[in-house]
């Protein structure tokens, strides 16, 4: 869909008060009535821009695949030091205290309702936790080039702990209301990196 300057402001304004109300209330607890009501649009304007509830899900999974962790930095950029993946995991601690203690909307929060039988949400989502591993990856395998990791690190392995850290600390800190289980999983899966340090 082409959008106007005016529509694709409304589009982003959709997405806003979705990603803010799923991010208080779940994504079972987020209605498109909510949404309409929050984005102070019109029925018909919602359902122009989405043709149901999954599909403006689907777009708060690519608005936050999209989003960067860090503000003002790109997406998980330049993993590619201990430093930076210190940075990263801080700055994903510091973003669960938002909301008190529920987080951010994140993908964690989406996997975290999928429905079962909605293959394409599913999908969407492993499309993006595939994507962070490889940009994980891609950090680790640099780190490695530069002599900073042992040769026999196996990458795959680190970067899927990596990313299960982030995703399990955060679902366990956001039931939990605490940045405790976040914290212990980022700093733990950071500790199993360094026992692969030269």
């Amino acid at each position: 869909m082409t959008l106007t300057r005016k529509g694709q402001a409304t589009r982003e304004r959709i997405l806003e008060a979705a990603t803010a109300l799923i991010a208080q209330n779940g994504v079972a607890g987020t209605s498109t009535e909510d949404v309409r009501k929050a984005a102070g649009i019109s029925g018909s304007q919602l359902y122009h821009y989405f043709d149901s509830k999954q599909a403006l899900i689907r777009a708060v999974i690519t608005r936050q695949a999209e989003a960067p962790l860090i503000p003002g930095q790109p997406l998980m950029g330049a993993l590619d030091s201990f430093d930076a993946l210190r940075a990263w995991a801080d700055a994903a601690i510091e973003s669960q205290e938002h909301n008190n203690g529920r987080g951010n909307c994140t993908l964690a929060t989406l996997a975290g309702e999928l429905n079962p039988t909605d293959d394409q949400t599913r999908e969407d989502l492993c499309n993006v936790f595939q994507r962070w591993q490889a940009l994980l990856h891609d950090g680790l395998k640099a780190m490695r080039e530069r002599g900073d990791l042992h040769s026999t690190a196996d990458l795959d392995e680190l970067a899927l702990a990596l990313l299960t850290a982030l995703q399990g600390g955060t679902q366990l800190s956001q039931t939990l209301r605490t940045t405790q289980p976040m914290r212990a999983a980022m700093n733990a899966a950071l500790a199993y990196i360094q026992t692969f340090t030269t």
